[in-house]
């Protein structure tokens, strides 16, 4: 059997079982800017799902920050929570990474993971959503991020809302560059009053037979020959940005936009 041969018996195969009744468990986000529904893509992405939710229900994402809002980009939180017992911010603990799963497309209204610059495979605690259409790009960048969920009813005016907030740059929070406040205190220290938290997340229905509105396939580009697949895979500034892992402390800080 040659190489086009197994390729379109993968593709027919990925078709077909994408048209059959999804595996898609429907989680709710609870956000200091209004609560809203995921679709997560079980079946078609199920390394990815299952690293997600061994952190919900650790409740790792309890208290954690939006810490990264690029308007017509992304939306990335995930990485950092708000200790209110030390009053500071922390780092989520991050369990192994999870392999890379690019089988839909990086459309507005999808939830994929952030990962290391130049590893497709360095998935961890990090995510984002797309709140712009940026297949053209993300798709293809360091092997593809993994779209694993789909935003439902008015979740995508929500993260808009979000995404219209004013971000700041702020010293000696390393990641901390494109952070969307909702207000900013006067020479004071920045709270959980002041970030936009994702308060919880929570599983509201474990249906095995939940079928979301499936996003299109991944726009990934794909080698003519098995010899030049690994030029498919490319990697630059952007993703480094996707994922900063450094120790956190407070200071001061300046308006960006």
């Amino acid at each position: 059997m040659n190489y086009h041969h197994i390729k379109l018996t993968a593709i027919f195969t990925l078709l077909f079982s994408i048209a059959m009744p999804s595996n898609a468990t429907v989680v709710l986000f609870k956000t200091s800017m209004g609560d809203f529904e995921v679709n997560l893509l079980d079946e078609h992405t199920p390394k990815t799902v299952e690293n997600f939710l061994e952190y919900v229900h650790a409740q790792d994402f309890d208290n954690s920050i939006i810490h990264r809002s690029v308007p017509g980009f992304i939306i990335q939180g995930g990485g950092y929570f708000y200790n209110t017992e030390e009053q500071m911010v922390d780092s989520v603990n991050s369990n192994p990474a999870v392999i890379n799963e690019p089988v839909f497309s990086n459309v507005t209204g999808t939830i994929a993971m952030a990962k290391v610059s130049g590893d497709e495979n360095s998935a961890t605690n990090q995510w984002f959503f797309n709140v712009d259409n940026n297949s053209s790009y993300l798709d293809n960048e360091n092997g593809g991020f993994t779209v694993f969920g789909v935003v439902q009813g008015d979740g995508l005016e929500i993260l808009k809302t979000i995404e219209e907030l004013d971000h700041y740059s702020i010293q000696n929070l390393p990641g901390f560059t494109d952070t969307p406040l909702r207000s900013v205190p006067d020479n004071s220290p920045l709270t959980d009053e002041h970030f936009v938290m994702i308060e919880s997340i929570i599983v509201v229905n474990e249906n095995v037979d939940t079928q979301p509105e499936l996003p299109p396939l991944s726009t990934k580009s794909t080698p003519s020959e098995p010899e030049e697949e690994n030029d498919s895979d490319s990697s630059g500034g952007s993703s480094t940005n996707l994922l900063l892992l450094a120790g956190l402390a407070f200071a001061r800080f300046f308006r960006r936009s």
